[in-house]
């Protein structure tokens, strides 16, 4: 059973102030309460009282797909952000306050620094960073980019809220090791223990495939195989295609110690779809593919999250993927902090949204905050496949002494990070 149809609450955690447990009618008593506030509120602002925001965002190179199915939109990410802004306008008219979103979208690794520079010449000093992992640590090595805040919305990388974290960066979606914790979890709550891991060769599947030992050793599952994939599956398309993958697929898994699911790690999408249903042995498959853990997914419709989904498509014409969602966060984040103080001054916000007390609503069931030791957002992570939301971690049982969702991930006493 989900632990959050339990009406449990993470131990320390703060009572959850903005779910849905009430039905239509009491989300428009809270609505008619909260404009009542914000126009109390109102009196208090500047008409003039205008926030702007940065968007920073990098078009990396992506595999040829293997299928035509879904290909990756060109604006993952700066969708979300695009209707946090507007969201964030919405409450705006009542507070007195206006948010601009300035976009920076590059094709260029090299035109990263620059713009950042040209951001913070302009007097931006908050920033969503929808860069990867080298980009953004260069960004928030910058001189100029001390006096700012950058709003990590890509990079899952761990080394990030660890070793490598900065003061000036914040992370919304879950960190990998956050990922595998919240599959470990169900694994360990499901009993099935025994695991066959597979993972490609790129970086992200050799970081992704560690944070899956990691939650193995940490919930004392099993990894009975540990096996790199190397088939080139070729001309998938020719009227035999099928045929081949299925046969190197078992061929693959042959011989494998009893196991109870497949986990694999192919972060790119490259070939993790071709494994479920071709093992020789009949079992489930999650991690990147299958039953995969994730800040966001397109079956989630609990907590009200069929309202932002609806919003979104409205908006973007395609779904909201975890981008988008960790993106609409950052910006959201920044709105919250800006009406709950009445004010636009970066400085202000951004001691706001570091305080134990803040507060984000991100239709997960529980109010989100952020890590005082490395800056992560802490928050649920859905499990879910392409048509089904099978469960949330943490997973019911998996306590904390402040929050069980700090569970997931790397937690205070475990933390490499000192911020610089």
């Amino acid at each position: 059973m989900d632990a959050r149809n339990t009406g449990q609450r993470p131990a320390g955690a703060p009572v959850p102030t903005g779910q849905d447990k009430g039905g239509s009618g009491l989300i428009a008593v809270r609505a008619l309460a909260l404009a009542s506030l914000l126009l109390a509120a109102a009196p208090a602002l500047s008409a003039e009282a205008t926030l702007r925001v940065g968007y920073l965002g990098l078009a990396v190179p992506r595999p040829v797909a293997n299928t035509a199915l879904d290909p990756p939109p060109e604006d993952e990410g700066l969708q979300g952000a695009r209707l946090g802004i507007a969201d964030n306008d919405s409450t705006g008219r009542f507070t007195g306050q206006r948010f601009i979103l300035e976009e920076r979208r590059l094709s260029d690794p090299e035109a990263v620094l620059p713009a950042l520079r040209d951001l913070a010449s302009a007097g931006i000093r908050l920033v969503v960073a929808d860069l990867p992992a080298q980009q953004l640590l260069d960004a928030a090595d910058l001189p100029e980019a001390r006096e700012l805040t950058l709003f990590n919305v890509r990079a899952p990388d761990d080394a990030l809220r660890n070793e490598s974290c900065r003061r000036n960066v914040l992370h919304l979606p879950p960190s990998r090791a956050m990922q595998a914790d919240a599959l470990g979890q169900f694994l360990a709550a499901r009993r099935w223990r025994n695991i066959l891991l597979i993972s490609g060769p790129s970086e992200g599947d050799k970081l992704y495939a560690q944070a899956i030992r990691n939650t193995a050793r940490k919930f004392q599952l099993r990894i009975v195989a540990d096996k790199p994939w190397t088939f080139d599956p070729g001309a998938r398309r020719v009227d035999t295609g099928h045929y081949g993958i299925a046969a190197e697929v078992a061929r693959f898994t042959q011989g494998v110690p009893a196991h109870d699911i497949v986990v694999v790690a192919d972060e790119a999408g490259e070939w993790g779809f071709d494994v479920a249903y071709r093992t020789t042995e009949p079992r489930p498959v999650a991690g990147t593919h299958g039953l995969v853990p994730t800040s966001w997914a397109r079956p989630h419709e609990q907590w009200g999250a069929t309202q932002l989904q609806r919003r979104f498509l409205a908006r973007a014409k395609r779904w909201m993927l975890p981008r988008d969602h960790a993106a609409w966060l950052a910006l959201r984040a920044v709105g919250e902090a800006a009406t709950r103080t009445r004010s636009t001054d970066p400085a202000t916000i951004v001691a706001r949204i570091r305080e134990p007390r803040f507060e984000l609503a991100g239709f997960k069931g529980v109010p989100l905050s952020f890590r005082e030791w490395d800056g992560q957002l802490r928050q649920p992570v859905l499990l879910a496949d392409e048509r089904s939301l099978v469960s949330v971690s943490p997973q019911q049982g998996f306590q904390h002494q402040f929050s069980e969702l700090d569970t997931l991930g790397t937690d205070k006493p475990e933390t490499q990070c000192q911020f610089r």
